[in-house]
């Protein structure tokens, strides 16, 4: 069975639903297969009708004697039927589902599972599971572990155990891994993992075949990791940095920090400056909380770029997040001597590099024109800009390392297209998403990372408070006072864009807006952000927070990244318990980026003790690390980013917390990518790793 065939070239029933399965991201075999119950319903307890204990969940195998609707006073269908067997009859009731009666019949023989309850002096069976039984039929519904899945609408987990049934009964599954990995692993073989996670015996043998394609999932992960890793290797000689000949240059840009530099920053540029005198280009994750100091890192490895005759270039996700690190590469290189130049869509070249040519007639030799040529060569050192730097005219000489921030926001074909630009720099990534070491191993296995994981000295923690509801206006007159008499500017952030017909509680950014403006803070300016406007909208009201037209802006999460405005200094966000720990920090992120006490003031309208203890965390947690880690053991796998989910993959079976499995998939992988020229199977199951492209994804 070939497990990347779409499902509608299987069978009728699954290429009607096609449609419907895609909601759950089942569009092949493998997604099908792959998509594993959450939980059984034991009913595997089975019982003749005479020895039947209410209280007890059984199932029962009798034939039908009769069924029909009756009917309640208020006109509602209620559907009834009795079932005897060699011991005994019970009656069997339903609600509202009418047309039971034309699946059921009379002298059919019928499975039925669920609770067994008194109906006056009389045992019932109420709103049970059912199977019809043919002679040979297996049970799959019923008198077993009971699979169920998660669903969507008109996709129930009776009719996913039904096709999944049936895809099994088909040709088998092949095995792909080797028998000494399977042992090394102490794995069962993947046919039987399919058949046994669906239709388990017991639940020890369902979490042996989970732990299967755990392993699975894990190991594609890494393989895409190895092969990303090993084709960096083998890519040809890059550009070798010196660095002892510049130390001294180097110690200066050091020494004319506005601040010490933490033991975080030295470690990270050590390892970064290690890595450029390599020949092999590097190719390094930075990753740190907002205001760790990760640009300085990165203008140290652009400096010592500089001054081995090589440009650089910093590519950011926005324009706003481009100007700021303009403005703080300029700040420190510039005095230097470094020319520091910006790119971005509303300045796509530096027009002082355009250069023009005379045009003249022929015949007359009169000037007619001038005529502005493509730019060939920018006269710059550093250009810091967006997805502009990508644009034909802009061309470097000697482009030996690219620096990309937030790397999860621009696409594959985006970071491939600016290391184009150069004869294989290198390349350094940094995010300030908190991500737990073992999510980290896993989806970046073929980088070096490195962790900024302290603050600079001198820099002031954003106090944090959990404020109980009835302390909400108490908080909006203590956000006007800091306002009117400190200055400062707030940030109210609202999960939804909308207001949700679903979650009528859960606070909306628009209406938000509406109520804050017009009967909280009518004597201030406020301001609204959201994802659903274009670019250039975001950008003007960012501009206009920033020049303080806005005393409050009302946002959705759009703000978590790239957004540095000096004079706010108080966050609230509504409905925190929607966020996840790791991006309420980035959030909380937004302010205690200049010299005052900032605040970050959370609401929730839950009562639950583990989301109030899980929100409280933050009150005295400030390392985004730490909160991804907790976030990870609190939340799960599924739920750890939110929003910030962009970049980060979602694992069906496994779980980014079980280290010891991650490292056993990583040494597998290890072991495994050799052998892929030559091994059939392995091309097969990891075809989609296949490519011809030295240059990493």
């Amino acid at each position: 069975m070939d497990l990347q065939t779409p499902l509608s070239k299987i069978s009728r029933p699954l290429k009607m639903y096609a449609g419907r399965l895609e909601k759950l991201g089942i569009v092949t075999v493998s997604d099908l297969l792959y998509h594993v119950p959450h939980r059984y319903d034991d009913f595997s307890l089975t019982s003749s009708i005479a020895r039947l204990q209410p209280g007890e969940i059984v199932t029962v195998k009798g034939t039908v004697l009769e069924i029909k609707n009756e009917y309640t006073r208020r006109a509602k269908p209620i559907q009834k039927a009795l079932v005897v067997d060699d011991t005994g009859s019970i009656t069997v009731t339903w609600f509202n589902q009418p047309f039971l009666t034309r699946v059921i019949k009379p002298n059919m023989t019928l499975a039925l599972s669920g609770k067994v309850e008194w109906f006056g002096k009389t045992k019932t069976l109420t709103a049970p599971s059912y199977e019809i039984l043919s002679e040979n039929g297996e049970a799959i519904h019923t008198g077993r572990l009971v699979p169920i899945y998660p669903e969507t609408a008109g996709v129930t987990s009776k009719w996913l155990r039904r096709q999944i049934y049936m895809l099994l009964s088909q040709e088998p599954v092949e095995e792909y891994l080797p028998e000494d990995i399977l042992k090394k692993n102490n794995l069962i073989g993947l046919p039987k993992a399919l058949q046994t996670v669906h239709f388990p015996e017991t639940l020890e043998d369902a979490e042996s075949a989970k732990n299967r394609l755990a392993f699975d999932e894990l190991l594609f992960l890494q393989m895409k990791a190895t092969r990303r890793r090993r084709e960096w290797e083998v890519v040809r000689r890059g550009h070798v940095f010196k660095v002892q000949p510049f130390q001294k240059e180097i110690d200066l840009l050091w020494e004319n920090l506005p601040f010490s530099l933490t033991l975080a920053q030295r470690n990270a540029s050590h390892a970064i400056f290690q890595d450029l005198e390599k020949e092999k280009p590097m190719n390094r994750l930075l990753q740190g909380d907002v205001g760790s100091g990760k640009t300085v890192v990165a203008a140290a490895a652009m400096y010592l770029a500089f001054l081995n005759d090589y440009q650089s270039v910093l590519m950011a996700p926005t324009e706003i997040l481009a100007q700021q690190h303009f403005k703080t590469v300029s700040g420190l290189l510039e005095p230097l001597g470094v020319k520091v130049d910006l790119v971005t869509g509303s300045k796509k070249y530096p027009m002082s590099n355009v250069k023009y040519q005379i045009h003249t007639n022929n015949d007359k030799g009169e000037k007619k024109k001038l005529v502005k040529l493509d730019i060939v060569h920018l006269a710059f050192d550093i250009l810091v800009g967006t997805h502009a730097v990508l644009y034909e005219q802009v061309q470097f000489t000697k482009l030996g390392l690219v620096v990309i921030d937030e790397q999860q926001r621009f696409g594959v074909e985006q970071r491939s297209l600016i290391r184009q630009k150069g004869d294989h720099p290198h390349v350094l990534t940094m995010t300030a998403t908190p991500i737990p070491r073992t999510v980290a191993l896993t989806i970046y296995g073929d980088l070096d990372l490195s962790y900024l994981d302290e603050m600079p000295k001198g820099r002031k923690i954003v106090k944090t408070w959990l404020v109980p509801t009835i302390k909400r206006n108490g908080a909006y007159e203590w956000i006007r006072k800091q306002i009117k008499e400190a200055g400062s500017q707030a940030f109210i952030i609202c999960p939804f864009i909308e207001q949700s017909e679903t979650m009528q509680t859960v606070k909306a950014a628009s209406v938000e807006y509406e109520r804050l403006k017009n009967e909280v803070f009518p004597d201030l300016n406020l301001g609204l952000l959201h994802g659903k406007m274009k670019t250039k909208e975001k950008d003007d009201v960012l501009l206009a927070f920033r020049e303080k037209q806005y005393d409050i802006l009302v946002a959705t999460p759009v703000v978590e990244v790239g957004i540095d405005i000096p004079n706010a200094t108080v966050i609230l966000i509504e409905a925190a318990e929607r966020f996840g720990l790791a991006q309420l920090h980035q959030l909380r992120g937004r302010v205690g980026r200049g010299e005052k006490q900032s605040f970050c003031l959370l609401f929730t309208e839950s009562t639950s003790d583990m989301t109030i203890n899980k929100l409280k965390a933050l009150e005295t947690t400030y390392v985004g690390a730490q909160l991804a880690e907790l976030d990870l053991r609190l939340r799960g796998p599924g739920e750890l980013y939110g929003t910030l989910q962009s970049g980060i993959p979602e694992l069906k079976v496994a779980s980014f917390s079980d280290v010891a499995l991650i490292q056993r998939a990583k040494r597998a992988a290890d072991e495994l990518y050799p052998k892929l020229t030559t091994d059939k199977q392995l091309q097969k199951a990891f075809s989609s790793l296949q490519t011809t492209s030295v240059s990493p994804d």
